[in-house]
């Protein structure tokens, strides 16, 4: 009798399983990339091959799921091509990159290869970045969580990653054990996203089940909402820009970032736009010199100069840091927000053509832009 309850027993056990293995659904399909955005790649970053999504790591950048997702489980197959390669996993994460980063709020789990120091590791660390939080389970005074054990395979064979995430909490199981946990999390609800970050790395099987949710969250606890952005640099040339004279000598790509050494001409877009909203980061990386940021930019609108009072300046960061500059074109108005601050609000400017390029000015000082979104509005 003992022996026939514990066959029922192991029976109930594995129906209870099966069908959390049968909801799983794929949230890849296989065949493209439906269902994901390119956040700020170029076009070739991500690609498909072999119901595999293939990174060839350059330049460093996010693709991520179309939708946001609360509480789930996903599971997924990586790989790196190269020893030392480097990569990562995010949740919960923003639509589009944090001001002067290549990457967004989120919390990332790691996705590394052969490589260990004293404040990471290459065996499944759990972090939150740009902005996000997260109390780490086994950290090392910071808000880390690193693994309690040692489960990865080198490259290049496949890694398999259970993420298990629940009301702020996330759990990381590595080739079939968990080892690395996280709460208290914010935000607990966003995009998930794959990173290129300078090597080629696979990604396959990644499947998705989604967890009910106990209550509704606080804001701050969701994400920010996808508008509709789409990168207007590919971080490996000036694809869709043009420059009058010899563009190498005064700009160069360097990775998400584009330089200026503010002796030369700006650079224009081979595409005109209409109504939209641009996102531009900027800094002056020499603290010592210091160009009028009105200046590096024009639109249909002509220069940013004169649309701002000189009494709002004061929103700028100081020289060395990052700024993000919105700027929103509706029939012939013109607003600016400046770091979050609201500099100008519609000011009209009649007689502005419908549509016209977008030209990035050196300024003459040296400058370096990033994270350039353009939208257009209805």
């Amino acid at each position: 009798m003992h022996h026939r309850f514990s066959l029922i027993a192991v029976w109930l056990a594995i129906a209870a399983i099966r069908p959390v293995a049968q909801e799983m659904t794929p949230l890849f399909n296989g065949r493209d990339l439906t269902g994901w955005v390119n956040v700020n790649c170029a076009p070739e970053t991500f690609r498909v091959t072999n119901e595999i999504v293939y990174c060839t790591g350059f330049p460093t950048g996010i693709l991520r799921t179309e939708r946001m997702y609360q509480n789930f489980i996903v599971e997924l197959e990586w790989r790196h091509l190269k020893a030392g390669g480097n990569s990562g996993f995010y949740v919960w994460s923003d639509p589009v990159t944090a001001r002067g980063q290549p990457f967004t709020r989120a919390v990332e789990v790691q996705v590394l290869d052969g490589r260990e120091g004293a404040w990471f590791t290459s065996d499944g660390d759990i972090f939150p970045i740009h902005g996000a939080k997260m109390v780490p389970e086994n950290g090392r005074g910071g808000d880390r969580a690193f693994p309690i054990e040692k489960r990865m395979k080198p490259s290049p064979e496949w890694n398999h990653y259970r993420v298990e995430c629940v009301d702020g909490n996330i759990a990381l199981a590595v080739n079939g054990k968990v080892v690395t946990r996280g709460h208290q999390s914010t935000p607990r609800k966003g995009y998930i996203g794959l990173e290129s970050e300078g090597s080629p790395a696979e990604f396959r099987n990644l499947r998705i089940r989604e967890l009910p949710a106990a209550h509704a969250l606080a804001p701050i606890d969701i994400a920010e909402p996808a508008e509709g952005f789409r990168p207007l640099y590919s971080g490996l040339d000036l694809r869709g820009w043009r420059a009058d004279g010899d563009a190498t000598a005064s700009w160069k790509v360097q990775d998400w970032t584009l330089s200026a050494n503010g002796t030369g001409s700006g650079l224009t877009s081979t595409t005109e736009y209409g109504d939209g909203a641009l996102i531009v980061d900027f800094r002056w990386p020499d603290k010592n010199r210091t160009g009028d940021w009105r200046q590096l930019l024009s639109t249909r609108f002509g220069t940013l100069l004169g649309s701002v009072a000189p009494g709002s300046l004061q929103v700028e960061k100081p020289s060395g840091e990052w700024n993000r500059l919105r700027v929103t074109l509706r029939g012939d108005r013109l607003s600016l927000n400046l770091n979050g601050a609201e500099l100008s609000t519609g000011n009209r400017s009649p007689g502005v053509p419908p549509k016209g390029v977008i030209t990035l000015r050196p300024g003459g000082w040296p400058v370096q832009f990033a994270n350039l979104y353009w939208k257009d509005l209805d």
